[in-house]
């Protein structure tokens, strides 16, 4: 695309997100010195790439999800951002209580974007006392889990064999007495050395076991979600039922924001996820712009923005960017105190 189209389609979009309604060829003639049938030969030449569409016959035209893509993308690359003052925005966030740091975060990224605002907790590594292994039947092996704080978890394991109630004893000892008070992620890097002493069999179920014990259920994994009902004023969500039902389905069952989010976490900086463009997100006219927050420099969780496509993006992305900033700072602070 030419200098020309990239400027028309800019235009294009921004005059869309600030009012809503198709913008025709006769609206940008006010805008750009250009002849009429130039501006109609263009608008062809970006309907024609995929960047914008009619929604009805005789009708302007409004940007696809291909369009979105490709005007955030040059968003993002210039970086030029009025971003809010995080003096302002830190007194929200406690920094001596992370739990409420979390969900502060969420209801602030809801009260400026005016969408729905989104965290991913942080996981919590799971840490184990003691366990033990309790046979069941041939095929199955209950794993149970003693926490530091005297919690009990338990968890079942199928088994390629059966195994004597000595093996399982033995195999108790040997996770007690090497890794007790570790976490599951540690006893797995450790575990590679130590086993090689051990029958081939009874290794495979302790690297069973560390693989279970390691995986958080979704409940654990905590989506805190703030503002779902500002969604509501959103006209073009509104006008879609079935639209607005999936997506407080997606609020209600979490998989897909969990996935997204888990996904987002490993990427560097502020991300954009926009519906019918990103396989991660199944919602047309939707968008998600997530940035990943951390503690002492380590990435813990992501955090972000959900709206409908149509959204002021040089505005919410800085918004994003901050809050992401100032929890990070919070939950370092605390950690450090």
């Amino acid at each position: 695309m030419d200098d020309r189209a990239n400027a028309l389609l800019k235009v294009l979009i921004e005059r869309y997100i600030a009012d809503g309604q198709p913008v025709g060829s006769r609206t940008l003639s006010t805008i750009f010195d250009f002849s009429p049938a130039t501006i109609r030969n263009v608008m062809a030449e970006l309907e024609g790439l995929g960047l914008i569409h009619s929604p009805h016959t005789s009708a302007g035209r409004i940007p696809t999800p291909k369009g979105y893509r490709l005007f955030v993308d040059r968003l993002l690359a210039a970086e030029r951002f009025e971003r809010p003052d995080a003096r302002n925005l830190s007194q929200y966030l406690p920094f001596d209580e992370p739990n409420r740091a979390v969900s502060s975060a969420a209801s602030l990224l809801s009260n400026l974007s005016q969408f729905a605002g989104v965290v991913l907790a942080p996981k919590k590594a799971q840490t184990f006392r003691q366990i033990e292994f309790i046979r069941l039947s041939d095929k199955r092996v209950l794993l149970i889990i003693v926490t530091p704080d005297g919690d009990v978890q338990n968890r079942i394991l199928f088994v390629p064999r059966d195994y004597l109630e000595q093996e399982l004893v033995e195999a108790s000892n040997f996770f007690n007495q090497h890794f007790s008070g570790m976490s599951f992620e540690s006893v797995k890097l450790a575990l590679s050395q130590e086993l090689s002493s051990l029958q081939v069999d009874i290794s495979r179920l302790m690297q069973q076991a560390v693989d279970v014990g390691s995986h958080q259920p979704d409940s654990e994994e905590a989506v805190v979600i703030a503002g779902e009902s500002k969604l509501l004023n959103v006209s073009e969500m509104v006008a879609d039922m079935d639209r607005l039902r999936r997506l407080f389905s997606l609020f209600e069952k979490k998989t897909d924001l969990l996935h997204l989010l888990d996904v987002s976490s490993q990427a560097d900086g502020v991300q954009i996820y926009i519906g019918g463009d990103s396989q991660l997100l199944p919602l047309d006219d939707v968008s998600v712009i997530t940035a990943p927050y951390g503690v002492d420099g380590k990435v813990v969780g992501t955090l972000g923005v959900i709206g409908p496509s149509r959204m002021a993006y040089d505005r919410v992305i800085p918004i994003v960017d901050i809050t992401a900033r100032l929890l990070s700072n919070a939950l370092s602070h605390h950690s450090a105190s």
